[in-house]
């Protein structure tokens, strides 16, 4: 079955490719957030045509080319199936809750290239224009990886969320002073820990406040680090980490 065309919701879309993946958003009536996504495939044109192929069960709302050309294959309106298992913020169904941007690269797997500017540019004005319609707040703009740490790592490290903080359309690395010298991995315990989850857990990821660093712990660590501490990728909690992460406490909602 061919699925029908239907009308852009944006007028920055220069094209609609109807993917039949997608169904009724669940428990909401509209999005609150944007997820973003790198395709992770070598070329645009097959990650496009596995994003429309009902056997791939795949799909997102916006498809954005490297030369800033933007496509739409599922309406706004619809759930499309981007996110996967996911969490954020106490919300389990980010599908129903968000609309999902897949940016042609290759990946961590294709060698992490840049992102080319007219493609960063476009990708900065479509959060844009949904944000103005949806009524959507820059800390609701999310990385794939935010939602799914460990399961996923896209956009990547490679993505530059400071041209996007810049415009107000996410939140910005506060670059905050250090406090103290100490540095949390894997195996340590006690209050600083327990603190750091639970201001992890404030900004959304699933950390549950153990008071031990275990490998969950580390995972979410390094999602945050893939956004506001990209230089260092390790799921070490440096005193630069934990200062970031004290320091971004973001409305859950």
């Amino acid at each position: 079955m061919i699925e029908a065309v239907f009308a852009a919701d944006s007028p920055l879309v220069d094209f609609v490719r109807a993917s039949p993946n997608h169904g009724e958003r669940r428990g909401r009536a509209a999005p609150d957030a944007i997820v973003l996504h790198y395709t992770g495939m070598p070329t645009a044109e097959g990650a496009l045509d596995r994003l429309c192929a009902a056997d791939a069960q795949v799909s997102c709302h916006y498809f954005v080319f490297e030369d800033g050309r933007i496509a739409q294959l599922v309406p706004e309106a619809r759930r499309a199936w981007h996110a996967g298992l996911s969490f954020w913020a106490g919300e389990n169904d980010m599908n129903s809750a968000s609309i999902g941007i897949e940016i042609v690269n290759p990946g961590h797997d294709g060698g992490a290239p840049p992102f080319p500017r007219a493609q960063v540019e476009a990708v900065a004005r479509l959060c844009a224009d949904i944000m103005e319609r949806r009524a959507i707040a820059p800390e609701r703009v999310l990385a794939h990886s935010d939602i799914s740490p460990g399961r996923k790592v896209d956009p990547g490290e490679a993505f530059p969320w400071e041209v996007l903080a810049a415009a107000g359309l996410c939140l910005a690395d506060p670059a905050p002073a250090a406090r103290d010298g100490m540095t949390l991995a894997r195996g340590a315990t006690g209050a600083p820990v327990r603190a750091l989850q639970e201001a992890l857990a404030r900004f959304g990821y699933r950390c549950e406040a153990t008071g031990v660093y275990d490998a969950a712990t580390e995972t979410v660590v390094a999602a945050f680090q893939r956004r506001f501490r990209r230089a260092r990728v390790d799921g070490v909690a440096d005193v630069r980490t934990r200062a970031a992460v004290e320091s971004l406490r973001a409305p859950v909602a």
